[in-house]
């Protein structure tokens, strides 16, 4: 059974502040941004590591996956200084007891034949082959292009490890694509899901809505991430509104619903 986390950073105060919140709506995973601050691998020892884990699982939760997204520029063959950072955070991964970390690539061009289409497939590759070697899937998040042409260049990519981060969300707000028929198309490489909603202004403005608001649905999506077999998290993503812990309460109580009718 599928199962409801939350981006502690949504909460807007300190981790250790968020996993109490979290724990208390009855999330069961976390996946924290570790691109800064208090969770970045620069700042902690291994030490700190250990305790954060013991404090996290001490409160009946689970770090579901890592946020890596700092703006690394996979279309640039000059990145090495994050690639190797990237990969700092996925060793983070594995002493925070998850295998997965999440970011964004960038829109994926239309012409496989072009300069930025090669630099991203190679550093998806460089990353992906890193995870092969420590057991680290590398998950892209779903949103800036259509499901199939994500899916060509992970198909193409020579690793294991090059997976999806499906964000629902994203797919309505910037590419019109149906969300429960971006799962069926990216069944094989979904290891991890956002829990988000939103609405497309126009071709070039969305607004992110609380669950239930926008224009995702929900019984459809979550349906059609049953049936491929997917019992992974749903992951609570607030970046907007003045109401975040409300707006993430909601959430709980709504995903909730919609598992119970659904199993």
């Amino acid at each position: 059974m599928m199962k409801i986390g939350v981006i502690p950073d949504s909460f807007q105060v300190p981790f250790k502040e968020a996993v109490i919140l979290a724990r208390d709506l009855g999330a069961k995973g976390l996946q924290p941004y570790v691109t800064h601050g208090e969770l970045a691998p620069e700042n902690l020892s291994k030490e700190d590591r250990k305790e954060i884990l013991k404090y996290v699982k001490d409160n009946g939760l689970v770090f579901s996956a890592l946020c890596a997204d700092f703006g690394l520029h996979f279309n640039d063959k000059n990145n090495e200084e994050g690639v190797l950072r990237t990969m700092r955070m996925m060793d983070l991964a594995l002493d925070f007891d998850t295998h997965v970390i999440t970011t964004h690539i960038g829109k994926v061009p239309m012409d496989e034949n072009c300069e930025d289409y090669r630099n991203m497939l190679a550093t998806i590759e460089r990353l992906g082959k890193y995870g092969d070697e420590i057991g680290v899937a590398f998950a892209t998040e779903t949103g800036p292009e259509k499901a199939p042409i994500l899916k060509g260049i992970l198909d193409k990519a020579n690793t294991k490890s090059a997976k999806v981060n499906l964000d629902p969300a994203n797919f309505v707000m910037c590419s019109a694509q149906n969300p429960a028929e971006a799962v069926y198309l990216l069944k094989d490489y979904i290891v991890h899901t956002h829990a988000k909603d939103g609405i497309m202004i126009d071709e070039n403005s969305y607004q992110e809505k609380i669950l239930g608001e926008g224009d995702v649905n929900f019984p459809e999506y979550l349906a059609a991430l049953k049936d491929i077999g997917y019992d992974g998290f749903l992951t609570i993503e607030r970046e907007a509104g003045a109401t975040r812990f409300a707006d993430i309460k909601h959430a709980v109580a709504f995903l909730t619903e919609n598992l119970k009718k659904l199993y």
